[in-house]
């Protein structure tokens, strides 16, 4: 489900529900130079030169400092001409929109934000939401500024303590306003889990945290994550913080993670299995919970993957490659918060990793070593039940 979270509204006097105000206006500047972009490169008068009239990218980049500083130049020069005073460094969100007809209007900290995101229950209009019912960012947007075909846009935003930075010249006159969308959404989301996109890019500490079975599940994004992410980058024992994280998924939270995966069709034809399953981890039976989910998530891929081809299923290596596409289709791109590419990574080294019954390498984690019983009988634990729990939970968001 998509919703869009308002983060800031109208205090003048009582909002309807479901609508959106502006808290401010703008300030608003004639006879603007019409800007063409930044220069790619240095050029002596006469020569040629590349501009870039498209960019997104964050205060982590060092062209960010210089780009940035030739935007706040433009604005402060737009300002003083009219006797008015910005300063950008203050500034939480700064939208620059510049008109065909030479004017433009400058928001800074004044424009309502909505922030399209993807949540893991239902809601309704005007409820709360929290961090950790989001499991997805694809967007961010401006709905009570007018945009025009041939506008230009700049905008500066800050997140915590780095800031993003996107632009569109708009060469083709014709403002492609839901890209622009999607780039805003995209920096705002990796700003904001910056700690995620952190540890999957480290490869090392991503191997570690793989062969510990873990993953940043959808689940699991928003808070636990981050302290697993951190030990084991310390070189820590995990089994306190493991324990810590089991005790969390109570009855309740595991309820709502059981309504949402029968809200599923493929899930749905499981649901006596998948109760049984829940109903095992509540009563600390993790060998019941991981006997039943490895051995169904195949099949429930397999059912996803007949919906989606006319009926015809498919084996192991293809149906892994349809869960990566089929989250990067449902998210708009691969490097979303539900990391389509890493994931399939995950189940390749984990969920669905080989064994040897010679030298008895089989554990609880693999699919393979459970469904041949293989796996030691010491390796059925519960952190393991719950790594099954949650990776089921994510196919429920791939398909």
């Amino acid at each position: 489900m998509t919703q869009n979270l308002d983060k800031q509204t109208s205090v003048e006097q009582s909002p309807v529900l479901g609508t959106v105000r502006n808290i401010g206006e703008p300030l608003r500047f004639e006879d603007v130079e019409d800007l063409a972009g930044f220069t790619a490169e240095s050029a002596k008068s006469g020569d040629k030169v590349r501009i870039w009239t498209r960019m997104a990218l964050t205060s982590d980049e060092s062209l960010f400092h210089r780009l940035v500083e030739e935007f706040a130049g433009v604005v402060n020069h737009m300002a003083q001409k009219v006797d008015k005073l910005v300063k950008l460094q203050r500034a939480d969100t700064v939208l620059l929109v510049l008109k065909p007809d030479r004017t433009a209007e400058l928001w800074v900290d004044t424009a309502a934000v909505s922030v399209r995101c993807s949540v893991k229950r239902a809601v309704k209009a005007g409820s709360l939401i929290f961090e950790h019912e989001i499991a997805d960012i694809t967007g961010m947007m401006f709905p009570c500024v007018e945009f025009g075909e041939k506008d230009k846009l700049l905008c500066l935003f800050r997140v915590d303590w780095s800031f993003g930075f996107a632009f569109d010249m708009n060469p083709e006159g014709k403002l492609d306003l839901e890209s622009f969308t999607t780039t805003l959404g995209t920096l705002y989301r990796e700003l904001r889990y910056r700690h995620l996109y952190q540890a999957i890019s480290n490869e090392a500490l991503f191997a570690r945290l793989v062969g510990f079975g873990w993953f940043p599940f959808v689940e699991i994004i928003a808070g636990e994550f981050k302290e697993l992410s951190h030990h084991t980058e310390a070189g820590f024992d995990l089994s306190d913080t493991e324990q810590k994280i089991i005790a969390k998924f109570n009855e309740g939270r595991l309820q709502h993670m059981l309504q949402r995966w029968l809200a599923k069709p493929h899930f749905a034809a499981k649901s006596e299995l998948l109760k049984e399953a829940v109903e095992a981890f509540i009563s600390g039976k993790p060998a019941t919970v991981i006997k039943i989910l490895l051995t169904e998530i195949e099949g429930i891929l397999n059912d996803a993957y007949r919906t989606a081809h006319g009926g015809q299923g498919a084996k192991l290596k293809e149906l892994l490659a349809f869960a990566e596409t089929s989250a990067a289709q449902r998210a708009g791109g691969s490097n979303t918060l539900l990391f389509p590419v890493a994931f399939s990574n995950y189940l390749a080294k984990n969920t669905f990793a080989n064994f040897d019954p010679v030298a008895s390498t089989g554990t609880a984690a693999s699919r393979h070593a459970v469904g041949h019983g293989a796996a030691a009988q010491d390796s059925y634990t519960m952190t393991r039940a719950l790594q099954a729990i949650l990776t089921l939970d994510q196919l429920a968001f791939y398909t």
